[in-house]
């Protein structure tokens, strides 16, 4: 740049502010032209410097310090070719310089404004004041004076009270005079001492930018000070006194203790009796003790009430304020007597008694005659009654007694009155004096004998008994033995036992022990019965009684052969089926009753196999034909004596042997039930003959009831009923006949016949014969002894048929009906054909007739 003319400068101001206010102005510091740091008063810069140097850095500081911040302002219109960083103070180049343009002259100005940055501030911490209890209400006691260092607003204080509205204290806000508040006033008796809190609070101002309130408090003690206002105070009323009946005249009663209502500067008191001495009680006037002056025995009264008076003396010995007070003095008996047990010859402290058990409830012990006292007066002979014992048994009446009672035990639980459970009842009756301090107490032994009595039956030790008995147990054999018990005493818990029963017939019983045996003559079989059951009583000497039951099962014994049918000794055996034989072993029991087979001897032994169980006897397998049993045997007789053992599986076992003769065949050619019946009746001809008469009754039988049920049926009906309607005048004396229908009630047997119907033709004929008979159906013709199918007729099926009574002549055969029918089984056809050709003829003439 060029240096010809004269140096240009450029006017700027440069100026820094405090971030709080403050009291003192903050300043630059001044270290030179050459220093990094300091104002801007002088500096000289290069015209050619590039933009964005930095050419200077500002610093200063606050007096009180506080933060400062920096600023650069030019003057209006001119351009601006620096900027400050508020923080740091760095100046900074923001435009080029032209030295021949820009003369740069510095003008530094520097502004202070203040910010609410001051507390109000007391003097002191804490201030104490003494004031009068008697000053008057609204008084003022104290001044405050708080000092805010802010100016405006910030400066600006104003006083209140912390928690005024429990507070006797207000002051004023804006000068801070404390008073007494309005209505309001000390009282040294209830408080000595008040401490107030006082909060002085600035009007507030900016702060960093916020509004901010700065307050600051102080506590002022008020001590409260007492003047005579206040009369005497008694100490701890209401008072008692006693005098008791040991006391001596002279002696000390009671003492009072009164105050001056002015603690905190009391007076002496005077104590005085104004009323209720009645001569016998004084009291000493500096320290209020009370005296009795009589003994106790010569007070005439149990209670007194003392009217007492203290009264204020000043310093110069007059009398002031007072206060009064009732002494109340009981004249007490000392509890020196506990309570005492009489009996009717004095004092007595054991009482027995003899009753039977299980008295009624309610009921009074009057063998006991019992009275308690106690001597004492009042309180002192207050006690309560009660037995210790036993609970639930008894009750005493009264429970609580004053001085003196007769004493009464009740019967509360009977059914615990047992002589059975106890025969001995002991109780402590017990006296206890109720509200004195010694609780004196005495004590009475009740002893009560239980006499018993027949309250109880004889109990079996079981409700039933279960006995075994082997069949051959010989008569007078021990059974069972049963056990009951009656735990009355005496007589009264004698048992004697019977039996009876349907079952017992066999049995007795021992009447004093209980045991059961058999009859002598007794024989027991399980064959015949194995079980009885009966009853045994057990009963007193008063007849209470109770029953048990006994069951007694009859053991069987092995006593039995088996014993084999007597169709077993000759058998046919077919190849291929098995032949059987049976045995039966008439025990009751098994396994005495099991029977098990085998074979003993056969020759040749290896042409039979025996089922063990069931008694089966078969050809080995391998055995096809009657063939194999001739080669085997080289005889063409093939009937064998085969030894079969049976034998029980009792112990000891008993067997039987038989021999059967087996007569083996080849199978018949017979098919069908009746082969099989035949095959296995061969052995047993009887049963084939039985079961074909059987068959042969039972077919004549049916014989007989259906011919009955045909002549009974013919018999009822002896004329035809025509099958067309005939008009016939009716004579006037004659009531209409009616058809009988009870006969078609019977039960139609399907089996036997089919009813003939002959079709009426006339189908629209009036009924001119006046008989009830509309479209009566042809009647059937009479039942033959054993009727084929008959011929079916056809009817006309727009016709109802109805089915009447059949009434029939006689035309039915008398010939014996089972020879007529071994005869000629054909004989129901022609009968019916020739019935038919009949009744149709008879038919035709009638209506003819009546035509």
């Amino acid at each position: 740049m060029s240096q010809d003319g004269p140096p240009k400068s450029n006017c700027f101001l440069a100026s820094f502010f405090t971030a709080a206010q403050a009291d003192y102005a903050p300043f630059f510091f001044d270290n030179g032209p050459y220093s990094n740091n300091g104002n801007m008063a002088l500096i000289s810069l290069s015209e050619d410097l590039p933009i964005g140097t930095q050419v200077y850095i500002l610093n200063g500081t606050d007096p009180e310090g506080d933060l400062v911040t920096f600023g650069i302002s030019f003057e209006p219109g001119k351009k601006e070719y620096f900027k400050v960083d508020p923080q740091s103070g760095n100046v900074t180049l923001i435009r080029e310089l032209d030295r021949e343009v820009h003369i740069s002259v510095e003008k530094i100005r520097i502004f202070v404004t203040d910010t609410n940055d001051e507390t109000p501030h007391f003097g002191n911490i804490s201030f104490i004041v003494d004031v009068s209890e008697d000053k008057p209400s609204g008084s003022s006691i104290f001044k405050f004076n708080a000092v805010d260092k802010d100016t405006g607003s910030g400066g600006s204080v104003t006083y209140s009270l912390q928690n005024v509205q429990a507070s006797k204290f207000a002051i004023d806000r804006h000068s801070g005079v404390l008073r007494i508040k309005r209505g309001e006033t000390l009282d040294f008796e209830k408080s000595r001492t008040h401490f107030v809190t006082v909060i002085a609070k600035d009007g507030g101002g900016k702060y960093k930018g916020k509004e901010k309130v700065h307050s600051s408090s102080t506590t002022i003690t008020i001590n409260v000070i007492d003047v005579q206002d206040t009369p005497p105070l008694f100490i701890g009323t209401p008072y008692y006194g006693y005098v008791y009946e040991d006391t001596f005249p002279g002696s000390e009663v009671f003492t009072l203790t009164a105050h001056d209502g002015d603690r905190g500067n009391p007076n002496s008191i005077n104590y005085s009796i104004i009323d209720g001495s009645d001569g016998s009680f004084v009291i000493s006037n500096t320290n209020g003790s009370v005296i009795v002056l009589d003994d106790p025995i010569h007070l005439k009264k149990e209670l007194y009430e003392l009217k007492i008076q203290a009264t204020e003396t000043g310093p110069d010995g007059k009398l002031g304020a007072h206060c009064t007070t009732t002494l109340t003095i009981r004249v007490v008996d000392l509890n020196n007597h506990p309570p005492t047990f009489y009996g009717e010859n004095g004092p007595q402290s054991k009482f027995e008694l003899n009753m039977y058990e299980h008295p009624p409830e309610g009921e009074i012990l009057r063998g006991l005659k019992i009275t308690v006292n106690d001597s004492d007066q009042g309180a002192n002979a207050k006690f309560n009654l009660r037995l210790v014992g036993p609970g639930g048994i008894f009750r005493v009446v009264p429970q609580t007694v004053l001085n003196e009672a007769q004493v009464t035990i009740i019967v509360e639980n009977s059914a615990a009155i047992d002589y059975e459970k106890y025969q001995l009842l002991a109780f402590k009756l017990l006296a206890v004096e109720i509200e004195t301090p010694e609780r004196f107490s005495s004590t009475a032994d009740i002893i009560i004998h239980l006499l018993d009595t027949n309250d109880n039956i004889p109990r079996f030790s079981s409700d039933y008994y279960i006995a075994r008995v082997p069949e051959n147990s010989p008569g007078g054999s021990n059974v069972v033995s049963v056990t009951a018990a009656d735990p009355d005493s005496g007589l009264w818990g004698e048992v004697k036992y019977s039996i009876y029963g349907s079952g017992s017939d066999l049995f007795l019983i021992h009447p004093s022990t209980g045991i059961i045996y058999t009859q002598p003559w007794a024989s027991l079989d399980a064959e015949v019965k194995s079980k009885y059951n009966f009853y045994v009583k057990a009963e007193d000497t008063e007849g209470k009684y109770s029953l048990a039951e006994v069951f007694v099962t009859v053991l069987d014994m092995n006593d039995h052969c088996p014993e084999f049918n007597d169709n077993i000794f000759e058998k046919t055996m077919i190849i291929g089926a098995p032949v059987k034989v049976e045995a039966v072993d008439y025990d009751a029991e098994e396994p005495n009753n099991v029977v098990e087979y085998s074979i003993m001897q056969t020759d040749p032994d290896n042409i039979f196999d025996i089922n063990a169980a069931t008694g089966e006897i078969k050809l080995k397998p391998y055995i096809k034909s009657l063939d194999i049993v001739q080669n085997i045997t080289k005889q063409k007789d093939c009937k064998w004596s085969v030894v079969i053992q049976a034998k029980d599986r009792g112990s000891p076992s008993f067997s039987t042997t038989a021999v059967v003769k087996i007569d083996i065949t080849e199978e018949t050619r017979l098919r069908g039930p009746m082969a099989a019946f035949l095959l296995q009746s061969r052995d047993n001809p009887l049963k084939a003959l039985g079961v074909l008469a059987g068959v042969i009754c039972f077919m004549v039988i049916i014989t007989v009831l259906i011919s009955t049920a045909m002549f009974l049926r013919n018999k009822k009906s002896n004329r035809i009923t025509p099958a067309r309607r005939i008009i016939k005048k009716r004579p006037k004396d004659q009531h209409p006949r009616t058809a009988r229908t009870a006969w078609f009630k019977l039960r139609r047997t399907s089996n036997l016949s089919e009813k003939f119907i002959i079709t009426d033709h006339d189908q629209n004929c009036e009924n001119l014969n006046s008989n009830n008979n509309v479209e009566l159906p042809a009647p059937p013709p009479p039942c033959a002894p054993v009727l084929p199918p008959p011929t079916k007729y056809l009817v006309n099926p727009n016709k109802i048929e109805l089915n009447l009574p059949t009434v029939s002549g006689a035309v039915a055969s008398k010939t014996n009906t089972q020879s007529l029918y071994s005869k000629n089984p054909n004989i129901s056809t022609a009968l019916v054909s020739e019935l038919k050709v009949k009744l149709e003829k008879k038919m035709m003439d009638a209506n003819t007739y009546h035509i």
